[in-house]
């Protein structure tokens, strides 16, 4: 108790939160790629601390470390929350406080299950089982309850040193290396010998991984016109302002039908289909007529399939038709002219969003969280779910494939929508909800990340910014500034070639670090009782000597 009230038992996980903080530095729009290696460092130390003898004190400490992490990289939740929710300013610290406690989960649990199986005398192998306990976590918190990837180690790296080897090894192994190059480290500190040279193996050696050289740009280029309209969230889906967001998008494009594509952000006719179709089809005459197309987001509406014939009958609604976010193609689609157009209600030239956010665009147990908060009701948050794999969006002869806002987060959904024919990556959204914060910055970052996995240059319109254009190198090469009515204008190449990532995906690596996990957590719990078993018979041949 005496040791409680000098705050002894809080130093630890006071320091590992600390650490934490200090470590989404080193995400966007910081940009400090050291500060996530250093942040590990310090966090491996503290379960190196002669105090952190238990599974049950490992895991607090890791459990500090996700909150500073997820708190300080996480703040924008809380703008869409308090503005846009309609909460309470004290609900909304418990929701942001139980999400960070919820995903400091996973590097908890990757810390309880060092404690467990570490081995002191072996520290290649303390090594080998921290990574491909890190990884394997951070892997479920992508896909555990539809997942939520953001602030994976490996972003930080996008834009730095070992930001290429993504085309080989993707985020998840640029996580790996990061978790490498850490522990390694720890122990040079450390004066072990071997860990020194393993270290220098790795840094090298990750340092020169890339597979960007089997990309070949082509002389073959699109003439590209974003149009950012920056329209206020608060407006987005107001009824009185359906029209006008769609003039003005009108517009701002109708000076660049000169380009080749003109491509609207998510949402930009914030309308279903149906409502909107006479539109649709002038839209599609004008941009056919100026030998160009236009890609814009919408609300899409088909017809449920096996309904009654009763209900199918009735005017369209949620019980008979299925609603989706959506982005579609209009005007002319190949590269030969053609003034007719493309236009038909519900035609193929189209994406429907798979991984939709919870509570923004699907409420799970919607009958009962529904009534009990506004932030359970938001406008369109009833939407049903596409396919995993989709076609192309094909405009004026190039070939789009479409990732829809939080979907860029998700690098294997990205790579099941890409072909091999694949011109550009091509991703849409709306981040008013997130203000002047940093999220929309690391919805961008994250963005970059595709297009080095993937190979291929990245075309990203918003509706607030960030409006941007990535080669396929990540870098970004043009872009507007924020929360200002523009067009961003550009002439981009298409690439050919496959990076060794879209050829097999992050499965691989998954099985690896889970085969590794596997075998060291089996190790490690043979030693821990070969050791009991020794100390039992210490134990009694000291007894008996006495």
């Amino acid at each position: 108790m005496l040791n409680a009230l000098q705050g002894r038992f809080f130093i630890l996980p006071a320091i590992a939160f600390l650490a934490g903080i200090f470590a989404h530095f080193g995400f966007a729009p910081y940009d400090q790629q050291w500060a996530v290696p250093v942040s590990l460092i310090a966090l491996f130390a503290l379960l190196h601390h002669h105090k952190v003898n238990s599974v049950r004190t490992a895991f607090g400490v890791g459990l500090a470390f996700g909150c500073g992490l997820f708190l300080a990289g996480l703040r924008w939740v809380h703008v869409s929350l308090d503005i846009f929710g309609g909460l309470p300013l004290i609900v909304t610290l418990i929701l942001m406080l139980l999400l960070a406690l919820y995903l400091a989960l996973y590097p908890a649990l990757a810390c309880y299950l060092f404690i467990k199986y570490r081995q002191p005398q072996w520290p290649l192998f303390n090594v080998l089982l921290f990574t491909s306990a890190w990884l394997v976590t951070e892997y479920l918190r992508g896909i555990v309850l539809t997942g939520f990837p953001w602030l994976s180690l490996g972003y930080s790296q996008t834009t730095g040193l070992y930001g290429s080897a993504a085309s080989v090894v993707g985020m998840l192994g640029l996580s790996a290396i990061i978790c490498l190059l850490s522990t390694l480290a720890f122990y040079t500190i450390k004066r072990h010998f071997k860990s020194a040279i393993v270290l220098i193996i790795v840094a090298f050696g990750s340092f020169s991984l890339t597979s960007q050289h089997q990309l070949i740009e082509q002389d073959r280029s699109v003439n590209l016109a974003l149009i950012q309209g920056n329209i206020e969230q608060s407006a987005k889906w107001d009824a009185k302002a359906m029209w006008p967001t769609i003039t003005r998008y009108m517009d701002l494009s109708r000076e660049h039908f000169d380009s080749d594509v003109i491509i609207w952000p998510e949402a930009a006719m914030p309308a279903v289909e149906g409502w909107v179709q006479d539109y649709l089809k002038l839209m599609d005459s004008a941009a056919a007529f100026n030998d160009s197309a236009i890609i814009t987001g919408i609300i899409g509406r088909t017809p449920k399939k096996d309904i009654a014939p009763n209900l199918a009958a009735k005017p369209p609604s949620s019980i008979n038709h299925d609603y989706f976010n959506a982005i579609m193609t209009v005007g002319n689609a190949t590269d030969s002219r053609n003034i007719g157009g493309i236009y038909q209600p519900n035609h193929d030239n189209r994406y429907y969003k798979h991984q939709l956010l919870p509570i923004g665009e699907f409420v799970p147990l919607q009958s009962l969280l529904r009534p009990l908060a506004p932030l359970f009701n938001l406008p369109m948050s009833s939407f049903a779910r596409g396919d995993w794999a989709q076609n192309n969006l094909t405009a004026r002869g190039f070939k789009f494939s479409p990732a829809i806002c939080y979907e860029i987060a998700f690098g294997d959904l990205v790579r099941a929508n890409m072909k091999s024919d694949t011109d550009f990556l091509l991703t849409i959204s709306n981040d008013a909800w997130f203000g002047e914060s940093i999220g929309p910055h690391q919805h961008m970052q994250i963005a970059q990340m595709r297009a080095v996995e993937l190979g291929r240059p990245l075309i990203r319109v918003t509706n607030t910014g960030v409006t941007a254009i990535v080669d396929q190198y990540g870098k970004i090469v043009n872009k507007l500034p924020q929360f200002k009515e523009a067009v961003l204008r550009a002439n981009v190449k298409t690439v050919t070639g496959e990076t060794f990532f879209y050829r097999h995906g992050q499965t691989p690596f998954v099985i690896l670090f889970g085969c590794l996990l596997g075998i060291c957590m089996l190790a490690g719990h043979r030693q821990n009782r070969l050791t009991q078993k020794l100390a039992t018979i210490n134990d009694g041949y000291s007894l008996t000597k006495d």
